[in-house]
């Protein structure tokens, strides 16, 4: 019997791109991956994360925001760092395990710098779901980009 592939989305606060990348690991590829999100700091579960992965019906009301000291004695077969921040600050982990770094640009950042510039909320959530799609299509080729 084959085991999962343990894999980590690690970001900066585990508040928005890890937590969609770990809905879209468990909601699409469940059967062969056992996925897992943390933050090299914990920021709260980001509440715009949640509605947009809602529209897409993955519920990620539940989760909460995860510290990577949380997950020192998980062996992980792969670790994917999903902001140039969490890579360059990447924890030494146990065992052997490949890590990727996909950035993905930051929501929140980037909401807030529409809003700014008087974006309405509906432009604004649309930064939300171009990433939550986004990290759908890196998800769904996994884990052949792992190997």
């Amino acid at each position: 019997m084959n085991q999962k592939l343990q894999v980590l989305f690690l970001c900066t606060g585990n508040s928005c791109r890890s937590q969609m990348a770990e809905g879209w690991a468990k909601h699409l590829k469940a059967d062969i991956i056992d996925a897992y999100s943390a933050g090299i700091e914990t920021h709260g579960l980001n509440p715009n994360a949640v509605k947009v992965m809602a529209e897409v019906g993955i519920d990620i009301s539940k989760n909460r925001s995860k510290h990577i000291d949380e997950f020192k004695n998980v062996v992980f077969d792969l670790v994917i760092t999903v902001c140039e921040h969490a890579h360059e600050l990447c924890p030494i982990l146990p065992g052997k395990h490949k890590i990727i770094n996909m950035s993905f640009d930051d929501p929140p950042r980037m909401a807030k710098e529409l809003a700014e510039k008087g974006g309405s909320e509906e432009e604004q959530m649309q930064c939300y779901r171009k990433i939550r799609d986004e990290i759908k299509v890196f998800v769904e080729k996994l884990p052949s980009i792992s190997v």
